[in-house]
C-alpha cells in the first residue's frame, strides 16, 4: 500500500486528515458495514452503486478505480454484474483500506492502497459519499476541495467519472451542521463546461442527494 498525495487545495493534507481520523473511528465502532462508511443503510448503499453504475457503457472486462472506497462495498456489487473488471480501491483512512483488504485482499480483480489519488488512470472513476461529511470546514473551503478532487477523478479516468453530493434542495430542518450540501446546478455547470458535453444529472431516487456521471466518449 503506498501513500499518495492530497488534491491541489489541501496541499498541507490536513482536511484529508481529517477525513481520514473521521473515518477511522466510524469504522473501528461500526465494523465494514454500511455504518461503518457513515450510511444508514445498505439498502440506501446499494441505491447509491445504481446510480454511479449507470455511468457504465460496456458489458465487462474494463477497469474501475474507487476513489474513497471505504472497506471496498462497491466491488462485489460491480463484479457480480460486470465480469472480468479489474477494480482499484484508494481511501485516505488506513483503518478502512485493512478492512477492504481483509475481506477482498485474495481477490486478483482487486487491489487496495491507502491514498487520495488513484495510482493509475481507469476506464471508469467513482466516488461515493467522500464529499458529505465537511466537519468544521466552511462551505466555500470544502466546496474548492471538492471541485479539486472533480479533477483528480477526471485525471485519472478514460471514458468518464459518476460522484454524488448530498443536495441543496434537503429540507432546511433536517440538515446536519456537519455535512456540505453542494448545489446540483452549480456542479452539473461545472462538470459540462471543465470536463465534457456528456452530462447527466440523477435527482430522482428518493434520497436528499444526487448523483452525476460524466461521460468522456
Amino acid at each position: 500500500m503506498t501513500s499518495i498525495g492530497a488534491p491541489a487545495t489541501d496541499k498541507s493534507g490536513a482536511i484529508l486528515h481529517e477525513v481520514a481520523r473521521y473515518y477511522a473511528d466510524k469504522v473501528q465502532a461500526h465494523g465494514a458495514s454500511p455504518k461503518g462508511v457513515d450510511w444508514n443503510s445498505e439498502e440506501g448503499q446499494i441505491l447509491r452503486f445504481r446510480q454511479l453504475a449507470n455511468l457504465i457503457d460496456l458489458p465487462g472486462d474494463f477497469t474501475v478505480n474507487d476513489l474513497g472506497c471505504g472497506y471496498g462495498a462497491l466491488l462485489p456489487f460491480l463484479a457480480d454484474r460486470f465480469p472480468g473488471i479489474r477494480y482499484h480501491g484508494c481511501d485516505v483512512a488506513e483503518e478502512m483500506i485493512d478492512a477492504a483488504v481483509r475481506l477482498f485482499g485474495d481477490r486478483r480483480d482487486a487491489r487496495f492502497t491507502v491514498g487520495a489519488t488513484p495510482a493509475q488512470v481507469a476506464d471508469f472513476g467513482f466516488a461515493s459519499g467522500i464529499f458529505n461529511v465537511r466537519q468544521t470546514r466552511p462551505d466555500d473551503q470544502w466546496a474548492a476541495y471538492l471541485e479539486a478532487t472533480l479533477d483528480v477523478l477526471d485525471a485519472t479516468s478514460r471514458r468518464g467519472f459518476a460522484f454524488n453530493c448530498l443536495t441543496s434542495y434537503s429540507d432546511i430542518d433536517k440538515r446536519r451542521a456537519d455535512l456540505f450540501y453542494a448545489d446540483p446546478r452549480h456542479l452539473f455547470d461545472v462538470c459540462k463546461r471543465k470536463y465534457s458535453q456528456r452530462v447527466a444529472l440523477l435527482h430522482d431516487y428518493g434520497l436528499y442527494e444526487f448523483t452525476m456521471l460524466v461521460r468522456k466518449t
